[in-house]
């Protein structure tokens, strides 16, 4: 059974930065394509980043520039992060980490991220 528990969300003013991360608790993400899919309210889930095992990364043009994606492994325990800055209002939405391969898709159970003055 893999789970996928995401932590670092929050409030925070325009402009302002957060890293969200995302522990499985097994080595998925050696072998498993991790990525970061948001909710805002009556909008669709989208996804806003991805990352391959070998490192190749993409984004969401909405968040091109402003947001970074990486791993960290340390054994058997595997980190996916999502590094967002120059927040806006409209990033506010539940934030899900994902990890994906051959038609297997595992999720987390989101992360509020709130942009507000």
């Amino acid at each position: 059974q893999v789970q996928l528990v995401e932590s670092g969300g929050g409030l925070v003013q325009p402009g302002g930065s957060l890293r969200l991360s995302c522990t499985a608790s097994t080595s998925i993400f050696y072998s498993y394509v991790a990525g970061w899919y948001r909710q805002a309210p009556g909008k669709q889930r989208e996804l806003v980043a991805s990352i391959t095992p070998g490192g190749k990364t993409n984004y969401a043009d909405s968040v091109k520039g402003r947001c970074s994606i990486d791993i960290d492994r340390d054994g058997a325990k595997t980190t996916v992060n999502l590094q967002m800055n120059s927040l806006k209002p409209e990033d506010t939405a539940v934030y899900y980490c994902t990890a994906e391969r051959a038609g297997y898709l595992y999720w987390g159970q989101g992360t509020q991220v709130t942009v507000s003055s």
